[in-house]
């Protein structure tokens, strides 16, 4: 299921260094605003301590973890949407995207100067907010536009999506986001095929001096309550010492530098796990001796649905699934056990899948 979740914010927030940190991929970090030309793409694994506890009573020779793609999309500036700085290509970049995560500078450093001139978190929001939906206000236009000469002919659908659009137009000329409103689903479809950027999903990441990795600062305070109201996630994460953490050799380094850090986990697994739900995304397993692996699906998935994330063979062949709960396979410790207890399930075609469900696909293709 290959779904992107991009990385934007201003300049010098620390972007880069959160995206060499969360990705397979090692991206070129500097104190020079607007030095990079391209959006940075990598890999993520989505940290599942299930897996492992799996191995326990699965040998298997290896474990693969689920993976979404993320995108490190370069430093936007005011007249973004003009094409300062490249804007316009990196407003692009973010179409493309599924959701978004929001990282910004709550740290001073006098060595690594503001593009603005002073840190200010919540003016950085409403900057690019603001860069992003004029270029909302730029797509919706153009749309009624389109609707008006069809709506001429006489096209009632077009006249009914032309008043969809003046109630989003309005919402954005009053520097609203569009993943606030509430829009039914007629009201929707007017507008999936522009990809709008203001609806897409976002998290924010405040990204904070080691000091204040644990209990924030007077910073993360302020986007706190200023984003109070918004239906959204707030982190706080220290990016320089998550690149510290990130390039130790063994765990046990890493666990080490985390417990005098106070801290019981690397904060980037928090925002992937974060982000993988952000997307709607969950993990089902399959379990056996060549590989324990996690598979992605979206949430509301049925079984067949599931089986084709695994290879469409299996959807277009589903016969039935045998499905196990996780804490019932580790808490009775194998397959036999699960059969034993009437702990494994076969279900059919109807089987909404759930988080953490270990499935044995049957099929005749």
């Amino acid at each position: 299921m290959s779904l992107q979740c991009g990385i934007i914010g201003l300049a010098n927030v620390g972007k880069t260094t959160l995206f060499n940190c969360m990705s397979n991929a090692r991206a070129e970090t500097s104190s020079f605003a607007f030095t990079s030309s391209k959006s940075n793409i990598g890999i993520i694994h989505v940290p599942d301590p299930r897996l492992y506890e799996l191995e326990k009573f699965q040998k298997t020779e290896k474990i693969v973890p689920a993976t979404v793609e993320i995108v490190d999309i370069p430093g936007l500036a005011k007249g973004a949407n003009q094409g300062e700085g490249v804007g316009n290509k990196f407003l692009g970049d973010i179409r493309n995207t599924d959701a978004l995560i929001h990282v910004l500078r709550c740290f001073d450093d006098p060595n690594l100067p503001h593009i603005e001139g002073s840190v200010d978190p919540l003016r950085d929001i409403e900057t690019l907010d603001f860069e992003l939906q004029v270029k909302d206000l730029e797509s919706v236009e153009k749309k009624m536009e389109r609707l008006e000469k069809a709506a001429k002919t006489g096209d009632k659908d077009a006249k009914k999506g032309i008043e969809s659009l003046e109630k989003v137009k309005a919402h954005l000329e009053s520097f609203g986001n569009v993943r606030d409103m509430n829009l039914d689903e007629s009201e929707r479809r007017v507008i999936d095929d522009i990809f709008l950027l203001t609806i897409k999903p976002v998290m924010f990441v405040c990204n904070v001096d080691d000091a204040s990795a644990t209990k924030g600062n007077q910073y993360t305070d302020k986007v706190r309550e200023y984003l109070k109201d918004r239906q959204t996630e707030i982190l706080t994460l220290a990016a320089k010492m998550e690149a510290e953490i990130a390039e130790l050799d063994t765990e046990e380094d890493r666990m080490a530098f985390l417990a005098d850090a106070g801290i019981t986990e690397p904060g980037v697994n928090r925002l992937i796990r974060s982000a993988y739900g952000m997307l709607n995304l969950m993990s089902f397993f399959t379990v056996g001796p060549k590989e324990i692996r996690a598979w992605t699906i979206h949430k509301g998935m049925t079984a067949p649905q599931a089986a084709g994330a695994i290879h469409s063979d299996l959807e277009r062949g589903f016969i039935r699934a045998e499905v196990m709960k996780y804490n019932d396979f580790v808490t009775l410790g194998s397959e036999h056990a699960c059969k034993e207890h009437g702990k494994l399930h076969v279900e059919g075609k109807s089987y909404v899948v759930e988080d953490g469900d270990i499935l044995h696909i049957r099929f005749n293709v």
